[in-house]
């Protein structure tokens, strides 16, 4: 899957969320209506989230330094998990809290037109910022489920606008649900259920969020099709016979590691068995040309080596130990 960053998805959504965010508070102005504040600050958080996505891939771009050798294209990784902190605290919280207040001092809504207006024109908006993203990520996410897509997606920043114009749409309903039963029951404790269903769901997918950038910052291995392909390029079937033990991780979306001890003859010399790995090398950057880093160990394979299993300490974070009974 390509690692792709979305910015057309991302400047759509900030130039939707921002519009939005002033039609909002000026319809919060006018009517007094707790879902239109807690929408307000929901599309506010949703711009700073935004601004903090193209942020981190502007920052993930720079030059390897002696001090990370490895570059910085784990940058998104943490400007995409500070948008789940924001979104959490910002806008769930915030939603949860002014909900709760409403439900317990409830008020009529005046000038119903201004937050009625307001949604529609919101959902357009947003509905237009989804599309965008959809259009995207339909590029990239291939024969995946949308949530497959999402779990599995080494670029954060497409799920990310993925699942904020999601709930946003769904918080849209939501708020014109609670303004609707309140106008038809003239009774504004709608108007706060509607605000506390608006927190829950941005608090939701903000734990989403988090758990999915928390596993892309621990390091992810390369998805199931790259590995199979590094596989097949490695092993020449001459000089490298096979691979001992492998192993993938992501620097970046765009950067990749490769690791692995591979077999090779025991009668070959040392400058066949470097043109081997060079060769080895070449073709894994022309079958997966994300693979930049690739450090390739020659060892003679031994079946009676072979048959005792993997080496549980050869590497760190290697095969998982069996449970002692």
């Amino acid at each position: 899957m390509s690692a792709s960053g979305g910015t057309k998805a991302i400047v759509a959504a900030l130039g939707a969320n921002l519009a939005i965010a002033v039609t909002k508070f000026v319809a919060f102005a006018f009517s007094g209506s707790s879902s239109m504040l807690a929408e307000g600050v929901h599309s506010i958080a949703d711009s700073g989230n935004q601004a903090l996505l193209l942020i981190g891939g502007k920052k993930a771009q720079r030059e390897a330094t002696p001090q990370h050798p490895f570059g910085y294209g784990r940058e998104r990784y943490i400007y995409a998990f500070l948008v789940s902190i924001v979104l959490f605290s910002v806008g769930g919280m915030f939603a949860v809290y002014e909900g709760y207040e409403k439900i317990k001092h409830p008020h009529e809504i005046e000038h119903w037109y201004w937050p009625v207006g307001v949604l529609v024109f919101a959902i357009i908006a947003e509905g237009f910022s989804f599309r965008t993203a959809i259009k995207e990520s339909n590029e990239l996410r291939g024969k995946l489920s949308w949530s497959q897509f999402i779990r599995r997606a080494k670029a954060p920043e497409l799920p990310v606008v993925l699942l904020e114009d999601f709930g946003a749409l769904i918080g849209l309903v939501l708020a014109l649900c609670g303004v609707g039963l309140a106008l038809l029951t003239d009774d504004g404790v709608w108007d706060g259920i509607g605000t506390l269903c608006i927190g829950i769901l941005l608090i939701l997918i903000a734990l989403v969020l988090a758990a999915e950038t928390k596993s892309l910052l621990l390091g992810e291995a390369a998805g199931v099709d790259d590995v199979k392909r590094i596989e097949t390029a490695i092993v020449d079937g001459d000089t490298v016979t096979g691979i001992i033990h492998m192993r993938t991780l992501h620097l970046g979306p765009e950067e990749l590691l490769v690791a692995a001890k591979i077999a090779v003859r025991h009668d070959d010399t040392a400058g066949e068995v470097a043109s081997a790995i060079n060769a080895a090398e070449a073709r894994i950057r022309e079958s997966v040309p994300i693979a930049r880093v690739i450090y390739l160990e020659p060892d003679i394979y031994s079946e009676a080596e072979a048959a005792k299993g993997p080496d549980l300490d050869a590497t760190p974070g290697g095969p998982a130990r069996p449970a002692e009974h």
